[in-house]
């Protein structure tokens, strides 16, 4: 049978409810110093004000070594009532310093990955719902193509969804020749993250024509197109026959970016992308993308 695996068991897929397919509670990158999310209170205060706003269940894309607090998830579930999906797998290179990244290399990627996704992380008996890789601006170097080789071989084992990180929103057809290409992944368990910040509607196209999921996420930062790009793309890719693969999501990955601190944070994504939205294409296609995508997403029969 489907199920989603959350922090605290599996569910069935209809029970996921209003979901954040992209999102951050807890973060830590080299690349953001100061930035860190790390405040359990925060998190805590910040899952509520999303549960007031109707949410009831967030894909957390943190992946190991990046500070995903997966006991503490746990804890946060069960006190605000949201259901977490935690992530297992791998960031770019440069959000790991090169001692993490050397004994990663010097054991078996893909045995990590599953063991997180099947007998849980470390020893908090959390187990990740989800393999989460990242792709690099227009190409794969060599660290991405280790990742994602190894994120397909935790699939065929487990059968876990992949999400991926676009660099700028970039390289997504150079992802799926190798992950539903080489690799043997269907399209279907792979998710396409930040394809907002590359609004290309002709990749647009070629991406969905392979089945995978299209993950549009993230609150507009300087230059780049989310907001206001976001519902004609999500309206191009409809039309065109591919609204049955799109996914919305907040990625809070800085402090400042929390609902709580000032920032939008995840309740914006209920409060008004919902909104706007369902002005581009209608309130039933808003509420599945939200309601009903996620479940399907990342929902699978695990092994």
């Amino acid at each position: 049978m489907t199920h989603v695996r959350t922090v605290l068991g599996d569910v069935r897929p209809g029970e996921l409810g209003v979901c954040d397919a992209h999102d951050h509670l807890f973060l830590r990158s080299p690349q953001l110093p100061g930035q860190e999310l790390d405040d359990v209170r925060a998190a805590r205060a910040e899952l509520a004000a999303f549960r007031a706003a109707g949410g009831a269940a967030v894909v957390q894309w943190t992946p190991y070594g990046m500070g995903r607090r997966a006991a503490d998830l746990a804890v946060l579930s069960r006190a605000t009532g949201v259901r977490i999906v935690c992530a297992t797998g791998l960031h770019e290179a440069a959000h790991y310093d090169a001692e993490s990244l050397g004994r990663l290399r010097g054991g078996r990627l893909a045995g990590l990955f599953v063991s997180e996704l099947t007998e849980g992380i470390g020893t908090t008996g959390v187990r990740a719902g989800l393999i989460k890789v990242a792709g690099g601006f227009h190409g794969l170097d060599a660290h991405a193509r280790w990742t994602m080789a190894a994120a397909a071989e935790a699939h065929h084992a487990t059968g876990a969804p992949i999400a991926v990180h676009l660099e700028l929103g970039t390289g997504a057809l150079d992802v799926l020749d190798l992950l539903c290409g080489e690799l043997g992944v269907p399209g279907r368990r792979v998710i396409l993250g930040h394809l907002n910040r590359s609004p290309d509607p002709v990749v647009h196209r070629q991406a969905a024509a392979s089945g995978c999921w299209l993950a549009f996420d993230g609150p507009s930062r300087a230059h780049h197109a989310t907001d206001w790009r976001m519902p004609e793309a999500v309206r191009a890719l409809a039309e065109a026959g591919f609204g049955d693969r799109l996914l919305l999501g907040g990625d809070t990955v800085v402090a400042g970016a929390r609902s709580v601190d000032g920032g939008p944070g995840m309740p914006y994504l209920l409060r008004r992308v919902r909104q706007r939205l369902a002005q581009e294409v209608g309130a039933e296609l808003a509420d599945l993308v939200l309601g009903g995508h996620p479940g399907r997403a990342f929902g699978t029969d695990w092994t």
